[in-house]
């Protein structure tokens, strides 16, 4: 998997999600992002946030002195070319049953990566 350098008109789709949401036995914003990296998207980042809710407007926020989640938000950030962002859409369809998926129109001033993909490396660092 070899990235372009993408500079210029972009799409960024965010698709915001609870901690708590599974995907094949696998927490869900993790099984997002590896099948993003399998479908070649230049990246993806994933944030957890503090606080928040959504439709049914239960609040989601970190509780008691030991700061124990209580099905925090996850926000997953992605911005490629909109030929590939299009091209996951079907497939985040699948994935989320609960949440919400924005596309919004971007425009990449840079992008740089210092080394080559190795297809072989599960991507994962500790």
């Amino acid at each position: 998997m070899k990235h372009e350098k993408l500079e210029g008109e972009a799409k960024m789709l965010r698709i915001y999600i609870g901690e708590d949401d599974r995907w094949e036995n696998e927490p869900l914003h993790e099984a997002i992002v590896k099948k993003l990296r399998m479908m070649d998207i230049a990246g993806a980042t994933v944030y957890r946030g503090l606080m928040g809710y959504g439709a049914q407007q239960r609040l989601h926020k970190k509780s008691g002195w030991l700061g124990l989640s209580t099905d925090l938000p996850i926000m997953v950030s992605v911005i490629d070319t909109e030929e590939k962002i299009r091209r996951v859409l079907p497939v985040l369809d699948e994935m989320v049953d609960e949440g919400l998926v924005v596309l919004s129109d971007v425009e990449i001033i840079k992008y740089t990566h210092s080394h080559a993909v190795d297809p072989t490396d599960d991507g994962v660092q500790q």
